[in-house]
């Protein structure tokens, strides 16, 4: 059973998730929060697997608590679910060390798989700011980098950027779901990241992918 906290200063929106995710027989919420106050006397009384939290909250932001969170309880999963799309809010999100970023105009079939998708570890970006990750390092002047690479690691890393799942890079590359773990696990080595979204993060940045 996931156990899910909801971190969120809009009632009508916690409600929201609430109804959906009691829909799903292998998930619960098991708490609700409108600021740190509250999430830290939740988390410390429930250990939660997962916590889908908002940005705009009254107290401290959602990627302060975000950074709160990975400090204390490395093990807790964050997905951000916020209505800005601005670069700036997404690079400090991730890299405060979240594990998925959507905006709440994702529809709740994607919120429920996105809730399991970080529970396994792995990490999901909204597509709309990879696009514009992508267009905004697209027009820098930074130099491409040289991380030693393989021609199959690149291959990858490809579809790490696009939000491939291993299941889905195995059946493109003709290769067993072994097999993608183990290149994942070497791209993260080499580029010296945690988590998907900070691998998506530093390829664009170092212009280590090229997407239409």
């Amino acid at each position: 059973m996931i156990n899910v906290m909801l971190v969120d200063d809009h009632a009508i929106l916690r409600d929201g998730l609430k109804t959906i995710i009691s829909l799903e027989s292998d998930m619960k919420v098991i708490g609700e929060a409108t600021g740190e106050k509250e999430m830290v006397a939740l988390m410390q009384r429930q250990r939660p697997h997962v916590i889908v939290m908002d940005i705009n909250m009254p107290e401290k932001d959602g990627i302060e608590l975000t950074k709160k969170v990975k400090k204390e309880y490395p093990e807790i999963k964050v997905l951000i679910l916020t209505m800005y799309k601005h670069d700036e809010y997404f690079l400090s999100a991730i890299k405060e060390g979240a594990d998925g970023y959507l905006l709440k105009d994702s529809h709740s079939d994607q919120v429920i798989d996105a809730i399991r998708t970080v529970y396994r570890g792995e990490s999901i970006i909204h597509p709309a700011m990879t696009k514009k990750l992508i267009n905004y390092h697209q027009q820098g002047s930074q130099q491409t980098e040289d991380t030693n690479l393989t021609e199959r690691e690149q291959e990858v890393l490809v579809c790490l950027v696009e939000g491939l799942s291993n299941k889905e890079i195995a059946e493109r590359l003709y290769i067993s779901d072994k097999t993608v773990k183990i290149h994942v696990s070497k791209i993260f080595k080499k580029l010296n990241v945690k988590s998907r979204s900070q691998v998506v993060i530093y390829a664009v940045q170092h212009k280590l992918v090229s997407l239409p």
